[in-house]
């Protein structure tokens, strides 16, 4: 949806006159309270995406880790996005002992997802691709341009918003009796801002990827549309279509020739044996929530969570039977605390919960699910999880940590990549 910077700040300003007014209104009854606040919120800057275009991709050897987002793992690799800067590459050929290996410096990157040695790399609103074939010369060897549009907000000029951190200070405020903390508006104008088959080689994604890839096909959600491309000739992707899907969109999961689209009001299944022309099968719809999924044969394993960002919602795991895919239906679900990611690995299914940690459940009999809890690491902050052959892999905000899972029922710990690249033997 365009917008200008005038329609982005026009809400919050009514919104500040007429809370100013409700202040007057209250000093008629109440004692008036004059404060001075600090406090950091984001402001709109506009850049041409010409600029962007111009930069010259670096590589660079391996680098601390700051700000951990997404996770891939392609063979004895494991790639983690830093959101809005690039790529850190990492050698898992040992679990126990992940080595930095190369950061590619990619601006506005959000996602990533590698077919036979390609890598496929978001820069706003282009796609690029890199031939990592041998990491001691990557070479970015295409970029498409203007595949994700969503992120213009003027399209004629090629111009689009980023978020810049600002200090604004707010002197001599006026506040009622109860002396709470102005501002309340200046946080929600924030987050309102914020707003193989055929010979092919693919990675693995987590569960809240936004890039995956099936039968030479590179498939890719934004807020609103799943965008479709052709990778059959891995180093030249080829833009095809895109399929509106309505507002909310987050996560894209494959299995057995179906897409499953998870949204903040439901799940998507997409019928993809025609690869280059996804149909809608089904719509599971749920009450507004973030939502990632994972499936098996059967079922599908549905998160939904709290927060600002997802409209409060609930903190629930649905388990859905999705034996006709025609027609979902949820089984159960179960209260969790503020779930995530989350991962299946034969009859043990892995879930991220956030700041409460991280948990584990053996869920061959789907009803029982509460009663076959196994672990519950409190103290590992969790986003998201990849089951990888060697070992579970689990982001968050303290770094990305891997677990020996060979015994399901208690997990051994390996190794931890910390913030700041420091990396801890367990």
């Amino acid at each position: 949806m365009k917008k200008t910077l005038l329609s982005l700040i026009k809400w919050p300003l009514l919104e500040i006159f007429s809370s100013v007014g409700f202040l007057l209104f209250l000093s008629s009854c109440q004692d008036q309270i004059e404060s001075t606040y600090t406090f950091k919120t984001q402001m709109p800057v506009y850049m041409q995406m010409s600029t962007v275009r111009e930069g010259e991709i670096i590589i660079e050897p391996g680098k601390p880790l700051d700000n951990p987002g997404k996770i891939y793992l392609y063979g004895d690799y494991l790639l983690i996005n830093e959101p809005q800067k690039g790529i850190h590459i990492i050698d898992n050929t040992n679990p126990s002992s992940p080595q930095p290996v190369h950061f590619i410096n990619i601006p506005g990157n959000v996602d990533l997802a590698i077919n036979t040695n390609i890598l496929y790399a978001d820069s706003y609103v282009d796609l690029l691709a890199f031939d990592i074939g041998n990491l001691a010369n990557i070479q970015m060897v295409q970029r498409v341009e203007d595949v994700f549009p969503y992120m213009y907000t003027d399209l004629a000029s090629s111009t689009f918003m980023i978020l810049k951190d600002t200090i604004i200070s707010y002197d001599s405020e006026t506040v009622d009796g109860w002396g709470g903390r102005p501002g309340i508006w200046g946080q929600r104008d924030m987050f309102a801002l914020n707003s193989s088959s055929g010979g092919e080689s693919y990675g693995q994604g987590g569960s809240m990827a936004r890039f995956t890839l099936m039968n030479g096909h590179l498939y890719a959600v934004d807020d609103y549309s799943l965008r479709i491309f052709d990778v059959n000739v891995a180093s030249n992707p080829s833009y095809l279509d895109h399929i509106e899907l309505g507002w909310g969109i987050e996560t894209i999961f494959p299995f057995q020739n179906k897409l499953f689209i998870g949204s903040s009001t439901g799940m998507h299944i997409y019928d993809a044996s025609i690869p280059s022309e996804p149909q809608p099968m089904s719509v599971y719809q749920h009450i507004t929530a973030c939502d990632p999924v994972v499936v098996n044969e059967t079922h599908a394993f549905v998160t939904l969570r709290s927060g600002m960002a997802c409209n409060q919602g609930v903190n629930e795991l649905h388990v859905l039977n999705i034996e006709d895919p025609h027609q979902p239906k949820l089984l159960k679900a179960y209260p969790m605390s503020n779930p995530h990611g989350l991962a299946l690995s034969n009859n043990y299914l892995y879930l991220a919960e956030g700041n409460h940690g991280l948990k584990s459940f053996e869920v061959s009999d789907v009803m029982a699910i509460d009663a076959n809890r196994r672990e519950h690491l409190k103290s590992m902050k969790s986003v998201d999880i990849i089951a990888g052959p060697k070992s579970l892999i689990v982001i968050g905000p303290d770094g990305v940590c891997q677990f020996n899972y060979s015994k399901p029922d208690r997990l051994n710990p390996l190794s931890c990549i910390q913030v700041k690249n420091k990396i801890v033997l367990n």
